[in-house]
């Protein structure tokens, strides 16, 4: 048999020219979707449905789950497989994958891929570490786990006695060896995000701001399974385009990861001003949250969203006060889920760097909730307090007049981002 030749591109390694007989493929695990007992089926069917779509322009996949793993082939054309496994990366539902080698259960076989695959994998750094683990679910191959270990590790040694030494524990590199109805073998596990595949956990309609806080909220709910939407409130010119285009930005990150995003943008400048107008300044931040989430649920309902998601943890600012989050939450009959609610800031801009959404979160262009605040709000409005600011709106008109002026556009998946994100 030739000897495998392999090109390394980043973490993933390509077959260049690859013996017919040796495939590459990845393997993807799934995790807390096993434990679905009898809806199991459904939530891995959406998964699959998931994972095709976010890599369909790429090529043609054999796509087949077994057990707690799904195994990926190309059927057509020669794609990356570096690309296709940093789109996959992304997919709620996914723990972690492996780039990895197939081939049939053949002692001869294993022996000269590990020894290829150590030649690139291990070499020309210097001297390196190393350890083999095995995994025999095929019981007819004829060598134990240990043993297939041990022998295969004693060969590699043998072969690279100057440049190899065994380590059992953070070695540098682990080759991992999987014994099936076909052998597997591999080094990398890429982390995925886990969660469970979006759309198993309805619709939610997302508050986006241009801030940091609301699109790891969104975030956080796709991962639990929910379609996201996002609707903006615009108050141009006293908010600027750029400010529009940020979040509409910020939408489209959130693609990566809750795939196409149906982003409706209101147009809150008359309303703004009339609250300006009419509110006590102590209770306008209180009051515009209290319209805000009124036309969320108005546009949730007609189209379908069971939840209002938004950013606000409790106390991080005046307007997040239990008192004040309860104000807000009386005037809608929806669920609000705050996922951020229990979170330190830090610990938000830590997930916000995660995702890729922290460096557009923070380029200075307001939103109308930093240009229209109140310089000293009440922290701790009752329900009467909300009432009574309210008293000079004839609220019932201005949640119709906002209703005509919501536009529409659907943000698709991109992946234009740098590979830090």
């Amino acid at each position: 048999m030739a000897a495998t030749q392999y090109i390394e591109e980043g973490e993933v390694f390509q077959l260049t020219d690859r013996p017919d007989n040796i495939n590459e493929l990845l393997l993807v695990r799934i995790g807390e979707i096993t434990l679905k007992g009898l809806n199991r089926g459904r939530f891995v069917a959406r998964l699959i449905g998931n994972i095709k779509r976010r890599i369909k322009d790429l090529g043609e996949f054999s796509i087949v789950q077994s057990h707690s793993r799904i195994w990926i082939h190309a059927l057509s054309g020669e794609p990356s497989m570096k690309e296709v496994a940093k789109r996959l990366s992304t997919v709620f539902g996914i723990v972690s994958i492996s780039p990895a080698l197939e081939f049939d259960p053949d002692w001869e076989t294993l022996v000269q891929v590990v020894e290829d695959y150590a030649t690139v994998v291990l070499l020309g750094k210097g001297k390196r570490t190393f350890k083999l683990e095995t995994k025999r679910v095929n019981k007819s191959f004829p060598l134990s786990s240990y043993e297939v270990s041990s022998e295969l590790g004693a060969k590699l040694l043998t072969r690279f006695p100057e440049q190899l030494s065994v380590k059992m524990i953070e070695p540098d590199i682990t080759i991992h060896v999987e014994i099936r109805d076909k052998i597997y073998v591999y080094h990398e596990t890429i982390p995925g995000h886990a969660g469970l595949p979006v759309g198993m956990s309805g619709r939610g309609m997302l508050l986006l701001s241009g801030g940091i806080d609301s699109p790891v909220a969104g975030y956080m709910m796709a991962s639990r399974g929910m379609i996201l939407e996002a609707i903006y409130f615009h108050t141009f010119p006293y908010t600027s385009q750029q400010a529009l285009d940020k979040v509409e930005k910020l939408a489209q990150i959130l693609t990566r990861y809750a795939g196409r995003i149906a982003f409706h943008t209101v147009d809150f400048t008359d309303i703004q001003l009339e609250l300006n107008d009419k509110v006590p300044e102590d209770m306008l931040t209180v009051v515009m949250r209290r319209i805000m989430m009124r036309i969320a649920e108005e546009l949730a309902r007609e189209r379908n969203a069971k939840a209002i998601i938004t950013g606000e943890s409790l106390g991080q600012v005046a307007s997040q006060t239990a008192e004040a989050l309860m104000a807000t939450d009386v005037v809608v009959g929806l669920p609000v889920f705050r996922p951020l609610i229990g979170l330190d800031k830090n610990d938000t801009i830590a997930l916000a760097r995660k995702i890729g959404t922290f460096e557009t979160s923070i380029l200075p262009y307001d939103d109308c909730c930093t240009v229209f605040v109140s310089k000293h709000p009440k922290t701790h409005p009752s329900l009467a307090d909300a009432d009574k600011a309210e008293a000079r709106l004839d609220m019932d008109a201005l949640i119709e007049t906002s209703r005509e002026k919501i536009s529409t556009k659907l943000i698709d998946l991109s992946f234009e981002f740098e590979e830090s994100h």
